[in-house]
């Protein structure tokens, strides 16, 4: 999933980010390298990528999450995520591609 919460955000955005994170179901924290994931990236669930996990990067398109875990619970971790953001944020974050949101 990538939201449009773009890289070139002010910093008014990027410093409510970790507060959004922090809200969302099952949130460890920024890995420090090693056991505990790669260092400064964001981590839910598990440190290990071969468990159930969810980690999030800063792409030119925007907040980029990748995840192993069942279906339906990460349609309800989106979902949490885009409410919890949009609200933060004051402005609709979604999905381009998938037409929630405009470029």
């Amino acid at each position: 999933m990538i939201l449009n919460i773009r890289y070139e955000a002010p910093n008014e955005v990027w410093d409510k980010v970790p507060l959004i994170y922090a809200r969302l179901e099952n949130w460890l924290g920024y890995g420090t390298g090693g056991e505990n994931g790669e260092r400064g990236i964001p981590y839910w669930f598990s440190f290990n990528e071969n468990e159930k996990h969810i980690t999030a990067s800063v792409e030119p398109g925007g907040l980029h999450f990748t995840a192993l875990m069942d279906t339906k619970e990460w349609e309800v971790w989106v979902k949490s995520i885009k409410e919890i953001a949009t609200r933060e944020l004051g402005y609709k974050v979604g999905e381009i591609e998938l037409g929630e949101v405009d470029f």
